[in-house]
């Protein structure tokens, strides 16, 4: 049986759909500002929240297994793009804010915990998924341990992500440990279109719609 284009082009899709992302990593400049430069325009992060600072190049975001997984995840971030450093300890919320929504979303968190103390982000309404984890090349540990809207763990490096469309992301550090930190990124797919480009996008498909309708009909009449 022969492949239709409109057949081949989809297989071609689904292919490319379930090779790893590549993600473009935010870099801090301050403690409530930083930046991610995708192909398709830089999109502004902020923090909000008590941070302990930013550090910077630091830490080296390796190995890369621990933060990429290679099947969902291309690449972790690297130490040009620094780290937003937490103590944790209190009740306050803490939000990361994106200029546009994204989709799916991911978030790198680094050294939380240490021995005798399970140090914790509780996201508010929110189950992060679990896409990697393990030691660090500063202090090894282990990776981190996700359940339900809880991240934790002691000496713990990890990814997770967050499915769905995002403007910010709000949580809690209610264990205070002398520091851990994270940062976050996006696939270049995750940018939402344009609320303009819709509609041209319903109508493709609405026009593929129709010529399989009539490649079907003329397959029927011949």
């Amino acid at each position: 049986m022969k492949l239709k284009p409109l057949a081949i082009a989809a297989l071609l899709a689904c292919s490319a759909g379930a090779q790893a992302a590549p993600i473009y990593w935010n870099t801090w400049s301050s403690t409530i500002a930083g930046s991610l430069a995708a192909p398709s325009g830089t999109i502004a992060v902020t923090f909000a929240g008590p941070a302990f600072g930013v550090a910077s190049p630091y830490p080296s975001w390796t190995p890369s297994a621990t933060f990429a997984d290679g099947s969902i995840i291309d690449n972790g971030p690297v130490a040009a793009n620094g780290i937003m450093q937490l103590t944790g300890g209190t009740d306050h919320l803490n939000t990361v804010s994106f200029s546009v929504p994204v989709v799916d979303p991911v978030m790198a968190i680094w050294s939380l915990g240490q021995g005798g103390i399970d140090a914790k982000f509780v996201f508010a309404g929110l189950s992060p998924v679990f896409i990697s984890g393990g030691p660090s090349a500063e202090y090894g540990g282990v990776g981190i341990t996700v359940a339900g809207d809880t991240v934790s763990g002691r000496e713990a490096n990890g990814t997770i992500q967050f499915k769905g469309t995002y403007s910010s992301i709000s949580w809690t550090n209610p264990v205070f440990e002398n520091w851990y930190g994270f940062n976050v990124g996006i696939a270049e797919a995750a940018a939402v279109p344009e609320p303009e480009s819709l509609p041209l996008l319903l109508a493709g498909l609405g026009l593929l719609g129709v010529a399989a309708r009539r490649k079907a009909q003329e397959a029927s009449e011949a």
